[in-house]
């Protein structure tokens, strides 16, 4: 059986970590849906900048959208590139959505990196583009910043389904489950044709970067207490993650929602690509399984664990170990929180580099075509 299909035999849905014109156009979403069982997809800036700028996919509509004469800018053109693809994405997911009751079959479209530290601005934008996009299965991402964690609150209180991203830590992760709750507090149920009754939500919990940030600490450090961690914070703190997570979506804290008909917000494991070549390309994936979780995977991982990947439940195991490994760590000295928060910071930069980057090709870009048109 495909490795892929049995994970969601163990509750977990694998989502795709990439979107482009060419991926929907091609018919290689549809077949990762039909052949892979996959439920879900995400985006980010890092990812529309790799899909529009190195590739000529988006040519013909970039000059459809300059023809018309519309004072656009550069936000704008990447906008109507972007919500395109989400649009058609969410089409050929809808069927997953409906399937599942809205339990699955999401894209997600985030909020510009450059809001991160801005509440207000964020749900302003989070409320825009929920309404560009025009779809029940669409998710908007928010950073889990300071700024954001209020922004997540006021976004799921207003009926948004929200991907909260950028998540290292525990205390992220504690965060941003109870802004899930108190957004959910502020909800008035509605009933609308075609979507839920209450709005839905994952929590984006990086893995793999938090390894490549530990690893050189702990050779720096060179013990052997210390090289024996190498390749197991990263999964440690996931696995500490998702007991927090059972603690509060199936205990006491989320009770009277689940009563209600409520969704648990499910942990998302991102960045599970692996990064150190000494490691299996699929562990990230293969000790993160486990029921009411997603995994969002790059292309090459979907490849890997297709091919030999191993699935089974792994996320309650050696939970005990985990949380040593984690006190170890403060012992040698590395403070664990510290190499969380700089990562977050960082993730945000990086967001807004690649935003950056891609409104600067898009002006360029923007140029060439009307040079083009313009010559005789």
């Amino acid at each position: 059986m495909n490795p892929l299909l049995q994970i969601l035999r163990h509750g977990q849905s694998i989502w795709l970590d990439a979107i482009s014109r060419d991926l929907i156009g091609s018919g290689t979403l549809q077949r990762l849906v039909t052949e892979d069982g996959l439920r879900g997809v995400t985006s980010n800036p890092a990812i529309f900048e790799q899909a529009i700028n190195h590739g000529r996919s988006y040519d013909n509509a970039l000059a459809e959208l300059l023809r018309a004469d519309k004072p656009y800018t550069s936000q704008d053109l990447f906008e109507e590139l972007a919500i395109a693809d989400i649009r058609r994405a969410a089409d050929i997911l809808r069927p997953t959505y409906d399937e599942t009751r809205g339990g699955d079959g999401y894209i997600s479209l985030e909020v510009s990196p450059h809001l991160a530290a801005d509440t207000d601005a964020t749900v302003t934008e989070a409320k825009r583009l929920w309404q560009a996009v025009q779809r029940p299965n669409l998710m908007i991402k928010i950073p889990a910043t300071p700024a954001g964690i209020p922004a997540i609150a006021l976004a799921t209180a207003a009926g948004i389904n929200v991907n909260v991203t950028l998540m290292f830590s525990q205390r992220h992760y504690r965060d941003v489950a109870q802004a899930y709750i108190r957004g959910l507090t502020g909800w008035a149920t509605v009933s609308a044709e075609g979507q839920p009754a209450w709005p839905v939500s994952v929590a984006s919990f990086f893995v793999s970067r938090v390894d490549s940030a530990v690893d050189p600490l702990l050779e720096r450090n060179g013990s052997p207490a210390a090289l024996a961690l190498r390749g197991k914070i990263a999964i440690a703190n996931a696995k500490l993650a998702y007991r927090s997570f059972r603690e509060i979506f199936h205990g006491g804290p989320f009770a009277a929602f689940r009563d209600k008909g409520a969704r648990v917000q499910r942990p998302l494991w991102g960045s599970t690509g692996t990064k150190n070549p000494a490691y299996s390309d699929v562990l990230y994936v293969e000790q993160l399984i486990g029921p009411d979780t997603v995994n969002t995977l790059p292309p090459a991982t979907i490849d890997a664990f297709r091919d030999h990947g191993q699935a089974r439940v792994t996320l309650t195991e050696d939970v005990e170990q985990a949380e040593a490994d984690i006190a170890r760590l403060a012992e040698l000295g590395i403070d664990l929180d510290a190499v969380t928060d700089t990562l977050q910071k960082d993730g945000v930069q990086a967001f807004v580099t690649a935003y950056d980057k891609l409104l600067t090709a898009l002006e360029s870009r923007r140029q060439e075509l009307a040079a083009e048109h313009a010559a005789p």
